[in-house]
């Protein structure tokens, strides 16, 4: 994927958090693993690796939004974003 596609794609991530973090009964503070990470998709200064690694982390929050429990589709999808996000890190 290149920079562009990624930095497109983080954006739209973004805006579906926005509009979770609208809805009453969402956990807002699932989302601070990613708000610290400081990369919006406007820093398109910062690297690909570290827009990789936002989006990994924000996809994790958003299916952690989504699940149930662990087992359930989004709650795996959101154990893999996890693992994903834990290996882009190493590599920044």
């Amino acid at each position: 994927m290149h920079k562009e596609e990624l930095l497109e794609l983080h954006e739209h991530m973004v805006a579906i958090m926005e509009t979770f973090r609208g809805m009453e009964d969402v956990d807002g503070s699932l989302f601070d693993p990613y708000d610290q990470l400081d990369v919006s998709p406007d820093d398109v200064h910062k690297s690909k690796s570290e827009h990789k690694h936002a989006v990994f982390v924000l996809g994790n929050a958003l299916a952690s939004v989504m699940s149930d429990d662990e087992f359930s589709d989004a709650g795996r999808i959101g154990k893999r974003m996890e693992e994903l996000a834990e290996d882009a890190e190493r590599k920044l």
